[in-house]
């Protein structure tokens, strides 16, 4: 199946097959992962489980992720471990099976914990993986990689309405088939990253002449963009954890309808990565990042404040625009730390779960003390932190379009 792609690509040649696969095991990798938060209005009801509870274990799950990600990064920029990608996809296995028979929320616990760990293993080698394969147009590598992920996590509430919640928790179980099969092409990937080695190191060497900034201008930048990535994921946990809770209080909908709204939501997350990528690299990264995030601000603000069709309506331009400033993100950091692909992938990814995890804990607590209505009127000030991208420094066409 892999044979022709593991030809060794040539130079500025972006290997959309390759790209493709990966996208397509991020797909994978990612729908099982959102199957944890598309149930929860099911292991609310059938553990008794309150607010708090839901938080903690969405933080022990994002936790898990965040913590080891870049550290993962880190030890496979020095040593490469392309078959490590079938042993993350095989510790998400693990995890669909413990919660698919989980008697007990110390089981649940146990299944966000493996859910966790093949997601850090995964995205590190697999962001390495899109950015070998981009032939250059890293924005675009990223954008498609990143898109899988999010297609996926657009299907966990619609597998959850329409095969878990008629079947239960048990049903989970099926999916591991997903998984064995994404190991598989896995494995393959893993083969042609091995077979092209050298373009990998080519490119780090290549790159280490990318950013003229110095170490104090490159520090701040990685701070401003550590402030944005908290800005964008806890807004993004409000939706992604407690969205449909939101809705079946605020409209009185059926659980199984505020999972197709948000389904919705996650769609236009989807098509935002798809954009976000791209642009940044015709118009430059730093100004596809501040519009993106402080851009959504009126939005923000309006949602708390409207009826059922403007919401969804609005969630949906809201996940657009957040999503089209992660690609953008994560290839101005891969230039701004130039051949530490893998550890700032790690790094990113990491934050993304981790700020996520906090928040979804932290929003549980609140939603428990001052009900879920508040909850959405508080996160709608965070876009205001996106104006600190204004100091993001210029790193010149040769950085952002290298």
């Amino acid at each position: 199946m892999f044979q022709s792609a593991i030809a060794r690509p040539k130079a500025g040649t972006t290997a959309f097959s390759i790209l493709g696969a990966i996208s397509a095991c991020h797909l994978l990798n990612d729908m099982m992962q959102s199957l944890l938060p598309a149930i929860y209005p099911i292991l609310k009801e059938g553990f008794d489980l309150s607010f708090t509870q839901i938080g903690v274990l969405t933080l022990i799950y994002q936790i898990t992720a965040s913590l080891l990600q870049p550290l993962i990064g880190l030890f496979t920029d020095r040593r490469p471990m392309p078959y490590s990608l079938t042993i993350g996809m095989g510790a998400t296995l693990g995890g669909l099976v413990t919660l698919a028979f989980a008697t007990g929320y110390p089981m649940l616990l146990a299944g966000g914990v493996l859910l966790g760990l093949g997601s850090s293993i995964f995205h590190p080698e697999a962001s390495r993986i899109a950015r070998l394969a981009s032939g250059g147009a890293h924005g675009l590598a990223q954008s498609l990689f990143q898109v899988g992920g999010n297609l996926g996590s657009s299907l966990g509430p619609l597998l959850a309405a329409f095969v878990i919640l008629p079947h239960g928790q048990s049903s989970l179980a099926w999916f591991a088939f997903a998984a064995l099969a994404g190991m598989v092409v896995l494995a393959g990937l893993g083969n042609w990253s091995k077979h092209n080695g050298h373009t990998r190191r080519a490119a780090r060497g290549a790159g280490a002449g990318h950013s003229d900034l110095t170490q104090a201008q490159v520090r701040r930048a990685m701070s401003v963009l550590v402030v944005l990535i908290f800005s964008k994921y806890i807004y993004l946990a409000s939706i992604t954890s407690y969205y449909t809770f939101y809705l079946m209080h605020r409209f009185d909908l059926p659980a199984r309808t505020a999972q197709l709204c948000l389904f919705v939501f996650l769609a236009a997350v989807a098509t935002g990565t798809v954009i976000g990528g791209p642009i940044g690299d015709r118009i430059g990264r730093k100004t596809v990042i501040w519009t993106t995030i402080l851009g959504i601000l009126p939005f923000t603000l309006v949602l708390p404040h409207v009826g059922l069709t403007a919401t969804i309506a609005l969630s949906a331009v809201i996940g657009l625009a957040l999503a089209s400033a992660f690609p953008a993100i994560v290839v101005y950091a891969q230039e701004l730390v130039p051949g530490r692909v893998g550890m700032v992938s790690g790094l990113f990814f990491g934050l993304a779960f981790g700020f996520a995890g906090i928040g979804a804990a932290g929003l549980g607590v609140l939603a428990d003390w001052m009900g879920i209505d508040f909850v959405y009127l508080v996160c709608s000030f965070l876009p205001l932190l996106g104006l600190f991208a204004v100091l993001l420094p210029k790193t010149g066409q040769k950085a952002e379009r290298a």
